[in-house]
């Protein structure tokens, strides 16, 4: 067994996988997971750079994830960065700091490599799970960029778009400095037309109504998934495979699209970092449940983290 860490650094958050992998079979039996919300991504799609403030934050995430890696024994380690950091003017700034304090080069991977990395991490141990059949196509909606992979033992088609919870709500629901709360009709239709012009690009690559399961990865997912089972706290292990009808997660959109910061913000499941974005990343999920015809999705703990922690095998 080898002892690793996988640090996935997206625009919202970053988080943290230390597993035990077999190098022969890639099973990873996990020891910590760990996700902050550092908003890395903030203003990036207006100014192009990162953010002082969000440098800072990122910065001390890490700290802790030094504390954790150090305490484990890790073997080897991976960091790899996504949406925000390939954006940004300044991002050797964010090089600098990360190796500064991790002592491993952040990878600043393209789309495709980011959506390779969640498929694996999604499907491995999909494969005889009742019910669910191939081929999959994985979404994966993150902060400031959304994945769509199609694929059976492998990914067959990729695509990354430039729509994700953060970008979406600073491009549009943005008023004044303020998140408009709870957002007008029209700003719910220029979201829905910026999700739909990425969906037809995505389509030129990737065959969206080809595959017979959707699986949904990531932090709006996993949080519409827990709103709809009605759960009194976050819990991975009812989150994780759970498959919600798309009724119900348009039922949740709605709620999320209509409901202020305090009635958001008071949902047992909601995470504080997402009490602004989660409208626009649940609409990003039924847009997509909507253009392919999925009755339902498979929701999904494991991702790009554990995508990324098996290549280290």
């Amino acid at each position: 067994m080898t002892r690793v860490a996988a640090v996935d650094c997206g625009t919202n958050s970053i988080r943290l996988l230390v597993a035990d992998i077999d190098p022969v079979t890639g099973r990873l039996t996990d020891l910590e997971r760990r996700m902050t919300v550092v908003r890395l991504g903030q203003d990036v799609d207006r100014t192009g750079r990162l953010a002082p403030e969000a440098l800072e934050r990122t910065f001390a995430a890490c700290r802790e994830y030094a504390r954790i890696v150090g305490s484990l024994g890790v073997e080897r380690i991976r960091f790899v960065a996504t949406s925000a950091s390939r954006d940004a003017e300044n991002r050797d700034e964010f090089v600098r700091g990360v190796v500064d304090l991790l002592g491993v080069e952040p990878e600043v991977i393209s789309g495709d490599q980011e959506a390779e990395f969640s498929f694996t991490g999604a499907t491995r141990e999909l494969t005889g799970h009742p019910g669910i059949e191939r081929p999959y196509l994985v979404v994966d909606i993150g902060g400031g960029s959304t994945e769509f992979v199609v694929g059976e033992d492998t990914v067959q088609a990729a695509r990354s778009v430039d729509i994700g919870c953060v970008r979406l709500t600073e491009r549009h629901l943005v008023h004044g400095g303020e998140v408009t709360d709870p957002p007008t009709d029209q700003q719910i239709a220029a979201v829905r037309a910026d999700i739909d012009a990425a969906l037809d690009l995505a389509a030129e690559t990737v065959p969206l109504g080809g595959a017979r399961t959707l699986v949904g990865l990531a932090g709006s997912v996993t949080t519409v998934a827990g709103i709809a089972l009605d759960l009194p706290e976050y819990d991975p292990s009812a989150i994780h495979h759970s498959r919600i009808p798309v009724d119900t997660v348009r039922a949740v959109t709605e709620r999320l699209l209509r409901s202020t910061h305090a009635e958001r913000a008071a949902i047992p499941v909601m995470h504080p970092g997402r009490v602004d974005v989660i409208g626009t990343g649940a609409l990003v999920l039924l847009s997509v449940m909507e253009r392919t015809g999925a009755q339902e999705v498979v929701v999904s703990e494991h991702d790009i983290l554990d995508g990324i922690a098996r290549s280290l095998a």
